[in-house]
């Protein structure tokens, strides 16, 4: 028999819940709140299937656009040939979840400003705070090497004989 071709084709193991996260659906779900602007990633919940998002945008991010009562418009860049176009859906809260994808900068941007005000506080040029590339390693000297010839030892199948 041929294969389905359903909405949901192919998401056995997409959306299938994790091991113990069966079950009950937590209170931080239907408590959480997003603003306009927010990024979120799109992680559906197959227990719910109202609100339920296409499957090519589980596990994508985007930027919340709409709050409604029940649901959130998240707006999401897809590729398509050679250019992104910006898809626009609401999406019920159960299959969204705050991103951390600005976690990392956000974090960078406060610890280079609390630089920069220490060093201002204290008189001094401001430091770089640019993120730079990890140069070469070290170089090393050996000492005390001796040179020693390796070769492989020739395998002879008649002097070693055939177990059988």
């Amino acid at each position: 028999m041929p294969a389905g071709a359903g909405l949901r084709k192919g998401t056995r193991h997409t959306f299938a819940r994790g091991f113990r996260t069966k079950g009950y659906i937590p209170l931080t779900t239907y408590l959480r709140n997003f603003k306009v602007g927010d990024y979120v990633d799109i992680k559906v919940n197959a227990a719910i299937h109202k609100g339920m998002p296409y499957k090519w945008y589980h596990g994508k991010t985007g930027v919340v656009w709409n709050v409604t009562k029940r649901a959130i418009g998240v707006e999401v860049l897809k590729p398509v040939g050679n250019r992104y176009i910006k898809k626009r859906l609401h999406v019920r809260v159960e299959h969204v979840q705050p991103s951390r994808c600005r976690e990392e900068f956000l974090n960078r941007r406060a610890a280079n400003d609390a630089a920069k005000a220490a060093a201002k506080k204290a008189g001094e040029p401001a430091p770089v705070v640019k993120r730079q590339p990890t140069g070469p390693r070290d170089g090393f000297m050996l000492k005390d090497v001796k040179m020693e010839t390796i070769t492989a030892i020739p395998y002879d199948i008649i002097k070693e004989g055939v177990q059988m």
